[in-house]
């Protein structure tokens, strides 16, 4: 297993299901508990757990949701305890049974990295960079290391997991090897984060979080999260020319916002530190299922496949997923592992991926293909926007998509559709003040 990313300790805790040993080597010194780390920039910034990952993370760990509860995390209803403003006002806030979980990225991947730790066949070996592939003409068999603090050396596998993240070189790689590299989708969204930690006090707010999705209309947009440390996580964002968010007057700048209640958090909060500017990088997606020639033997996954734009919060879920995947295809054995693979686990990144480019390219600053299909989708997708904040049922099926809980063609059942068009209809926006919430069934 090549890389200790969230992606890498759920593929190695499936592995150790089908083989006697697993390995994980990692170019960082892993820290002992939750802290952020250089091989994730983005740790410190918010995070989401969608609904199928908090499921996924209790299937494979049981306990571990309890557990991350007694260290400060909380567990919620994604629709009932959340402020989601998609279009120009918040989504009715009923009970939606899509169960998520607020918590930090250094929080969530130490508590994996424990359990994984505790499988007695897997041993993680820090301060080792891999640096190539080992070939036989027809499977990979291994990789090439190099430790910090010592020369390559080779290392044999049955099986090598390129979990290396966002800038791996697993294509580099296969044409080293006379393979061709996958052909790849890119599609930078243009997007500037700015991060800050504020104080929180349990039970001052009757949300969890507030998410202000930027749309077409609108090319900005906040989050708050409540984690763990008795912090609200704080990240406002913008998309394009211009927008970019201030590193100060983060209460301003959530004035803009449809809904008033991040407003009226950052007013009176404390900062516990100072803000962190972040420019996103391209969302890039590698068409491995789409390739005529796979070695044996090796497999990428998470970012290594599709790195998402993580403003939609989709990566630890579409890695935990596609753990999943893994572990399903191998069931049916390793000859051809890679090609079973691949095919599932395009699958579970097209609707993640189609939602987030979809939804970047409905802001024409930002380039790539436009065809048909996403002109349409982008339609109907801002007369869902706009629905959702008057349907209760509209609002619940938009997010058991977005969270994998529901294949896209939930959103096109007959009463969803009828529901979008009546309303779905552009109306006047509600003054900013507003707090009345009425829900539509």
């Amino acid at each position: 297993m090549l890389g200790a990313s969230m992606a890498g300790l759920l593929a190695a805790r499936v592995l150790s299901e089908s083989f006697a040993n697993v390995t994980i080597f990692d170019r960082d010194t892993l820290p002992a508990g939750a802290a952020n780390r250089k091989g994730v920039p983005q740790g410190e910034h918010s995070h989401g757990l969608l609904a199928r990952g908090r499921q996924v993370l209790e299937e494979l760990f049981p306990g571990i949701v309890a557990e991350l509860t007694a260290a400060g995390a909380i567990p919620l209803d994604l629709m009932r305890d959340c402020v989601w403003v998609t279009g120009d006002r918040p989504m009715p806030r009923v009970a939606s049974g899509l169960a998520g979980l607020c918590v930090s990225r250094p929080t969530l991947e130490a508590a994996v990295r424990r359990h994984v730790l505790a499988c007695p066949d897997i041993v993680v070996l820090d301060g080792h960079e891999a640096t190539g592939l080992l070939f036989d003409g027809v499977r990979v068999t291994g990789a090439k290391v190099r430790p910090v603090a010592g020369g390559e050396h080779d290392v044999a596998a049955d099986l090598v997991v390129d979990a290396t993240g966002r800038g791996n070189r697993g294509p580099t790689w296969l044409a080293a090897l006379g393979f061709d590299r996958p052909a790849e989708e890119r599609v930078d969204p243009l997007t500037v984060y700015v991060s800050r930690d504020y104080r929180r006090v349990p039970g001052a707010q009757d949300y969890a979080a507030i998410i202000n999705s930027p749309n077409a209309g609108r090319p900005f947009g906040a989050v708050a999260i409540a984690a763990d440390g008795d912090r609200w996580m704080v990240t406002l964002l913008g998309v394009g020319a211009g927008q970019a968010p201030p590193t100060d007057a983060f209460a301003d700048f959530a004035a803009k916002l449809p809904d008033p209640r991040l407003r009226e958090l950052l007013s009176t909060a404390e900062p516990l530190g100072p803000p962190l500017r972040m420019r996103l990088p391209a969302s890039v997606r590698r068409r491995y299922e789409r390739m005529s020639r796979l070695p044996d033997g090796l497999v990428s996954i998470g970012d290594a496949v599709c790195a998402f734009n993580p403003a939609y919060g989709q990566g630890m879920t579409v890695a935990a997923a596609e753990a999943i995947e893994l572990r399903d295809a191998l069931r049916a054995g390793r000859e051809g592992l890679p090609r079973r693979f691949y095919a599932r686990a395009a699958k579970v990144v097209d609707v993640p991926w189609d939602i987030a480019v979809g939804a970047d390219l409905a802001n024409p600053e930002i380039q790539g293909e436009r065809t048909g299909k996403t002109r349409f989708l982008n339609a109907y997708v801002a007369r869902i926007q706009t629905a959702s904040g008057r349907s209760a049922a509209v609002g619940r099926r938009f997010l058991e998509v977005a969270n994998l809980m529901q294949a896209p063609p939930a959103l096109f059942a007959p009463s969803i559709v009828a529901r979008v068009l009546w309303f779905g209809r552009r109306r006047p926006a509600p003054a900013p003040a507003a707090r009345r919430e009425t829900v539509a069934v």
